[in-house]
Formats: structure tokens, C-alpha cells, sequence
């Protein structure tokens, strides 16, 4: 079913809404996975408390015992199966083998409540891990949404409808007002304009004629055209564009790579050293294998990483969390570090950088209140956004708009009407020039300094005389020159503009930002391979369906909350009001959290290196062995929550 139009005064409908959704239903959402890890780390939890409550305040056997199973049960079954998944399909050791060793050793010399706790902070760790889980199947599955469901063609002059995958090489498209064109193809008869925002980035409609290309995504905006199918859906510009999310989503994070190769060596150090231990203590140190065992189950917990585990996830958690508070949304903890890093930050322009809303900055008429008031009231009988934005001007400034009879949109031109017995019109130069009216001096110049900055021209008339000359424009988003000079202040030393917008406007936004690089009239393969160049680590900042791949690809995405479902989807970060002031902010809680992360690393490992040689010569008893590795975990946590108090 097609969108319902609405026709604007320079013969095109108002384009359909774009598709948007709300960041909380996007984000918070729990896939069915992270369910069961929530409640088998709840039960972890669960199982602890009533172990702990039956061995020291009720001092009853019974439901200690059941608590410890329980506890036993839900955090170790998981770190288990994923053990021996990694171990007998990737032949590696890794961590969650050695927590689950480390707590049946605190078992074995009955310390039931360090095992139980091992196990919970644990759990907790891999659920906070997966909370970002499914992102990329999510962010495909809504760019292929931009497809419809197929399209009236007409094949060997039979007209008809047929799906998608039916479209093929020299079909007809017959395409209404307000469809989404299902494939590329090449008008061959008509003319309109259509909606490429989607796909280029383009913050205006695009003329098309007999002979210009259409790309699928992109939405119709005008009268019935027909358009011979260049491609089929499989190799269309969509179809493109998602292979380029497939391939960017795949790209590893620093940080990934980072815990990949210290994990499987630190589990494997201990699983040896153990054993080592006890021999050790027994054969060469001549001890009873009862006290050899003690002193090597003391040293697999004291060596255990829990302190080491927690360390980063305790940071991070709080981290997100005071971000979120203030309107910032991260998705995962690697987002968080990976934008304590960022070298460069590449803003897109259309929806980022400005509201993607029009405005009049500017009108140059001998009478600016008349030719204002005129134009008003002609473009009152449209709905198209630069209408939108003469009318608003107007309203704005308390004109009174005179009662424009018979308005008719003239295509690829304007729309004409009468004012008493006079004509009337509003439209583009080639309005102007069908009306007979010539443009002054002053108004022809004003036309080039308005094209040369981005702005859509609206010439104003009666009969064969030019009343005035108005510009157009996105707007800016309000304090963007202040948010560009905090992020520079927060220590990121490269910032550019990619958009798929013309030269001249990304010059101009990029002067009135203070911005001085910028890179223009991309498609998202461009914008793809140029976030490869800049030097990095890189952030890229968008909104729309042409950003995704650039997202995707790079260190770090970031997607404004009001974007499309694929922008927010395929980012790592959501501004969850599209306020980018909060941006520098958060630059600066990731660095404060880094820095916190390597501090309790440094704390969690300096335990282990100096009570370890203590445990194993038996100047450590397990209790006090379990004091220091609680002692390590309660002050990286203590480390961490003080990131509450951050505002951005």
C-alpha cells in the first residue's frame, strides 16, 4: 500500500514520514538468551544468599547445602558447557574452564560460599557480555525492511504485480507517489522527484527526468513514472548496502582481541601451575598430601581471576550507567572503551549535524514583510517541507498571509495562483522565467550566494514582476560550534564531515560548525572505505540508512536517537536526544573509566602475584587467603561504582 502524498509547490508530494523508532523499545529489549542469563545469574545470586544464610545465621546444614547446590547448579552448568565447547571445538583453554575448576577446588577443602561466589560474579560478567548480543542481526533484518514487498512491473506488455525476487532485467517499473522503488533502474518515461536521503544522505529531493537513475530504497515523490529495471534485487543498491553491514559487522574490536589473547594463556598458566603446586609441595617439599592439597586448592583460589573478572565489568556497568542517566546509551562495555580511545570523530551531516528541517535564512525583496507575506500564502496549499518552512517563517514574524485563490503546483517548476486579478506565483528560477519576470541585479546574485551555500532558492512574483528572493535550508542543531570545541577539549584531536550532500552546502555547514575537513557527495561505499583512511581509532556519528555500513565499520558508531532503525541498530552508541553536546561528556567518562580499569587490573593482579607465593609456602591459611581475594573484588567493585557519580 502506498503512502498517502500531499502535493508541494514545486510539483512533488511531501515525502512519507521516515521510519524512526523509540530507543527504549530498541535497546532494552531482551532477547530470549539474555533472559535465561539474567535468571541463571539471579539464581547464581538466589543460591548464594540462602547458602551464606543457612552456614552463618541459621547454622542450618540442610538449606545451606541447598543453597550452595543452587548456586553451584546455575553459574556453573553455563561456564561448564561453554568451557567444553570452547575447549573441544576451538581447542583452547580459556577462563570459564578455570572458574569452574577454581570453585569445585574451594569444594574440595569445604569452602562452599568462595566457590558459590566465584561462580555469581561470573555469571554476571558473561550476562553483562551478552547484553549487546543480536545487534547485527537486528540491523540487517531492519535495512531489508526498506524493501517492499515487490512492485507493479510491466513485462511483455502485460501489466501486474509481482514479489521481489520475481523483478527482472528489462522490466517496466511502474512507480506511484510515495512507493519505494524495489530496484535500480532508469526512467524511461515521466518525471518526479525522489526522496534519496535513505540511501545518499541527500537533504533534498532529486530531480529526476527521462534518463536519471533510481535506486532502490529510495522513495517516490511525484506523479506515475515508469522506469526499466537495471539490476535485479540481489545486486541493487539495497542489496549492496547490506552486504557492506554483513562485512563491516564482522570487523573485531581492539578490546576483543585484546581479551581473545590474554585469556586462554592466564587460564592454561594456572590449570598447570596447580598441579605443579601440589606435586611440588608433596614429593619435593615432603608435606602430607592432605596439607600439599590445602595449600594448592588455597592457591587455585587465591590465583582464581575474580578480582580480575569483575574489574572491568564493575567500572563499565556503573560507566553506562551514569552515561545513560545523562541520555547516552551504551550498548556494550567494549563501546565504552573503545570510545576512551577515539583519535577522530566523522560526523554525518543530514539529521546529525543539522535537524533535517528547513527554514528560510534569508530573503532579499525590496519589501521583505510583503514578499514573505506572499509567499505564504501561496505555499499554504502545500505540505512539502521547504513550503512548510516559507509558511512557518511567516508565522513567526506575525505577517498575515493574503488569500491566495486557485493554487496549482506547475512541476519541476513552483505553483501559481491569483490574488484578485493579478497572478501570482512562487516556484524556481524556471518559474520565474515562464512568468516572463526577470530577476534584477541584486536578486541574480543573491540566487548564486544561496546555491553556492546549499540553500533551496524560492523566487516570489506578481504577474511578470520578481517581488523577492528567499533561501531555504536544513537547520542546524542548535549549539553545534560549542559541541565540536567541547570535543576538542575532551582530547579528540580530528573531526570531519562526511555527507552525501552537495560540495557547497557540506562547505558551508562545515564553516558554520567549525569544522575544517570535510568530504562530500558520498555514497555509502565511500563513506565506508574513507573511515578505513582517517586516522584512527575512529567514531562515526549518523543517523540515517547511508551511515550504517560507516557505522558498522568503524571503531566505534554512534547514532543520534532520533535516526532510522538500521543507524540505531548497527551503533555501538545511541545519543538517545541527538544531543551531541553530551558527546564530549562522554568522552571523558570513557577515559576516567579506562583509567579506572587499569588501576583495579593492577590492583587485581598485584594481589595474585603476592599472596599466591604466600599461599603456596603456607604463610597464607585459606581463610586469609579468601579475605585478600574478597578484599581485591570488594575494592576493584567500590572502584567502579564511584562512576555513578559522573554527569556528562
Amino acid at each position: 500500500m502506498s503512502a498517502p502524498t500531499t502535493v508541494n509547490s514545486h510539483g512533488t508530494p511531501t515525502p512519507p514520514p521516515p521510519q524512526t523508532r523509540t530507543p527504549s523499545t530498541a535497546t532494552f529489549q531482551l532477547s530470549p538468551a539474555l533472559k535465561r542469563a539474567v535468571l541463571l545469574t539471579a539464581l547464581t545470586l538466589l543460591g548464594l544468599i540462602v547458602g551464606l544464610t543457612g552456614q552463618h545465621v541459621l547454622h542450618l546444614p540442610a538449606l545451606m547445602w541447598a543453597g550452595y547446590i543452587v548456586a553451584f547448579l546455575a553459574g556453573g552448568i553455563p561456564a561448564a558447557r561453554e568451557a567444553i565447547h570452547t575447549l573441544t571445538v576451538e581447542h583452547k583453554l580459556d577462563v570459564d574452564l578455570l572458574m569452574v575448576l577454581a570453585a569445585l577446588g574451594a569444594a574440595s577443602i569445604g569452602q562452599m560460599a568462595d566457590g558459590a561466589i566465584l561462580l555469581f560474579l561470573f555469571s554476571l560478567s558473561n550476562t553483562l557480555q551478552d547484553w549487546a548480543m543480536g545487534r547485527t542481526k537486528n540491523a540487517i533484518a531492519a535495512l531489508m525492511d526498506l524493501n517492499p514487498e515487490g512492485a507493479t512491473i510491466r513485462r511483455n506488455g502485460v501489466e501486474r504485480w509481482c514479489e521481489l525476487g520475481e523483478i527482472q532485467v528489462g522490466d517496466l517499473l511502474l512507480v506511484r507517489p510515495g512507493e519505494r522503488i524495489a530496484a535500480d533502474a532508469q526512467v524511461i518515461r515521466g518525471n518526479t522527484a525522489v526522496d534519496e536521503s535513505p540511501i545518499t544522505g541527500e537533504s533534498r529531493p532529486i530531480d529526476k527526468e527521462v534518463g536519471s537513475p533510481l535506486s532502490s530504497g529510495t522513495v517516490n515523490l511525484n506523479g506515475s513514472v515508469e522506469a526499466e529495471v537495471l539490476r535485479p534485487a540481489g545486486e541493487s543498491t539495497l542489496a549492496r548496502l547490506v552486504g557492506l553491514m554483513e562485512e563491516a559487522q564482522t570487523q573485531k574490536s581492539q578490546t576483543e582481541m585484546l581479551s581473545e589473547r590474554w585469556e586462554s594463556p592466564y587460564a592454561t598458566l594456572v590449570l598447570i601451575a596447580v598441579p605443579l603446586v601440589f606435586a611440588a609441595l608433596y614429593s619435593l617439599g615432603g608435606l602430607p598430601s592432605a596439607d600439599a592439597w590445602y595449600r594448592a586448592m588455597t592457591f587455585m583460589v587465591v590465583a582464581s581471576p575474580c578480582a580480575v573478572v569483575i574489574s572491568t565489568p564493575a567500572v563499565m556497568l556503573s560507566a553506562m550507567a551514569a552515561a545513560a542517566r545523562s541520555g547516552v546509551l551504551f550498548k556494550s562495555s567494549a563501546a565504552l572503551d573503545a570510545l576512551a580511545g577515539i583519535n577522530t570523530v566523522a560526523f554525518d551531516k543530514t539529521g546529525t549535524l543539522t535537524q533535517a528541517k528547513m527554514s528560510v535564512s534569508r530573503v532579499v525583496a525590496d519589501d521583505e514583510a510583503a514578499a514573505l507575506s506572499l509567499a505564504a500564502g501561496l505555499e499554504r496549499h502545500s505540505e512539502h517541507p521547504i513550503a512548510q518552512a516559507v509558511v512557518r517563517a511567516a508565522e513567526e514574524r506575525g505577517l498575515s498571509t493574503p488569500a491566495v485563490q486557485g493554487g496549482e503546483a506547475v512541476p519541476g517548476h513552483g505553483i501559481v495562483g491569483t490574488l484578485g486579478s493579478d497572478v501570482v506565483w512562487a516556484g524556481n528560477a524556471r518559474m520565474a522565467e515562464r512568468q516572463g519576470a526577470a530577476l534584477s541585479a541584486t536578486q541574480s546574485q543573491a540566487l548564486t550566494e544561496l546555491g553556492q551555500q546549499g540553500s533551496s532558492s524560492v523566487v516570489v512574483g506578481r504577474g511578470s514582476q520578481v517581488l523577492g528572493v528567499m533561501g531555504v535550508a536544513d537547520t542546524l542543531r542548535p549549539g553545534m560550534a560549542q559541541a565540536m570545541a567541547s570535543l576538542r577539549t575532551a582530547g579528540v584531536p580530528h573531526r570531519v564531515m562526511l555527507t552525501g550532500d552537495r560540495a557547497e552546502v557540506a562547505e558551508h555547514v562545515a564553516g558554520q560548525v567549525g569544522l575544517t575537513e570535510y568530504r562530500a557527495e558520498l555514497r555509502p561505499e565511500d563513506k565506508l572505505r574513507i573511515i578505513g583512511e582517517l586516522p584512527g581509532p575512529v567514531a562515526m556519528v549518523g543517523d540515517g540508512v547511508n551511515d550504517a555500513p560507516a557505522l558498522a565499520r568503524a571503531d566505534l558508531g554512534i547514532a543520534v536517537g532520533s535516526g532510522t532503525d538500521v543507524a540505531i541498530e548497527s551503533a555501538d552508541v545511541v545519543l538517545m536526544q541527538g544531543d551531541l553536546h553530551k558527546l564530549a561528556g562522554a568522552v571523558r567518562l570513557a577515559r576516567d573509566a579506562r583509567r579506572t580499569v587499569r588501576l583495579n587490573l593492577l590492583f587485581a593482579f598485584g594481589i595474585i602475584l603476592v599472596v599466591s607465593p604466600l599461599a603456596i609456602a603456607g604463610q597464607i591459611p585459606l581463610p586469609l587467603g579468601v579475605v585478600a581475594h574478597e578484599g581485591g573484588t570488594v575494592f576493584v567493585v567500590f572502584m567502579g561504582l564511584r562512576l555513578l557519580r559522573h554527569q556528562l
